[in-house]
């Protein structure tokens, strides 16, 4: 790394394997900042170091590991000393879908866990760095943390709860020159469309074998594989209409480095729709349309 790299302001990026992480940390090196790539396999941090020629250096990091965290933290403070981190890009996260009467508890927390206890104890080990600048916190979120669909119940409640989380933090540290900003994109052009469709399948295949007993009538289970299988439909024609991932980049980019930045950027049309109409619509209706648009009687 080259001495001007290493004066450069510093981002640490969370879940940089694939998707808006890795995007995000290729745009931010070209940008010309010092970027911390958090994974969680070798192999990925050695992509990304192979793709920005040394330019970022990947940091093994599993948000829901405290020993992870805290070895980031120390490692990062031990680079950047005084200097401290300019920005923290909170982007780790999963998908847990299931229909949340048989959505077993385990994988509940383990949703918890990675998509808003994991943001909130990164953002505690890392305040102490991003006091120094002062830094900025950039969480991303999801139109999912506006407004939740079937099925993805334990998903949205962790991006409304990453929401809270954001809203509370952005007051609480405005003292210290600490910006916090929201990212909530809606659907977005990764290889997640594929895992996404998979994950459909094996989803239907999983509830039907292992809610096998005699306490629920196989109607029941018919009725819930019925609605998977619009899901599935349905994750085809959201994919084919998803907006490229750069879009997410230029609000992150944005949040990390105007001089006024915002403290929401919604990202795509369905982000706008439901922030400006379907939030504010009769309960029912609000269900209906979103029943429709996934297929589901």
């Amino acid at each position: 790394m080259s001495a001007e790299q290493t004066n450069a302001p510093a981002v640490l990026i969370t879940g940089t394997s694939t998707g808006i992480g890795e995007a995000c940390a290729v745009a931010l090196h070209e940008r010309g900042m010092r970027v911390f790539a958090g994974v969680r396999r070798l192999e990925d941090g050695e992509r990304l170091v192979d793709a920005t020629s040394n330019g970022v250096t990947p940091i093994m990091l599993d948000v829901t590991d405290a020993a992870a965290i805290a070895n980031a933290a120390s490692t990062i403070r031990d680079a950047t000393g005084d200097a401290g981190l300019a920005g923290l890009v909170n982007n780790a996260g999963v998908t847990v879908a299931f229909p949340l009467e048989f959505l077993p508890v385990e994988e509940l927390r383990r949703q918890l866990e990675i998509n808003t206890i994991g943001p909130a104890a990164v953002t505690q080990s890392m305040l102490p760095l991003l006091r120094l600048p002062p830094g900025r916190v950039v969480n991303v979120s999801s139109v999912s943390g506006l407004i939740a669909a079937p099925y993805i119940g334990a998903y949205a409640a962790s991006k409304h709860a990453l929401e809270a989380l954001s809203d509370s933090l952005r007051v609480e540290v405005r003292n210290f020159g600490i910006s916090v900003s929201l990212i909530e994109p809606a659907d977005i052009k990764t290889p997640i469309w594929e895992k996404s469709r998979a994950a459909a399948d094996e989803l239907r295949e999983q509830m039907m074998a292992e809610v096998d007993d005699d306490s629920v009538s196989d109607d029941v289970r018919e009725v819930y594989a019925a609605d998977i299988t619009a899901m599935r439909a349905a994750t085809q024609k959201f994919a084919a209409a998803a907006i490229p991932v750069e879009r997410v980049v230029r609000a992150v980019v944005h949040a990390l480095t105007a001089r006024r930045p915002k403290t929401r950027y919604p990202v795509g049309q369905k982000t706008w729709a439901v922030k400006l109409l379907l939030r504010h619509l009769p309960d029912r209706l609000r269900d209906r349309i979103v029943r429709r648009s996934m297929g589901m009687k």
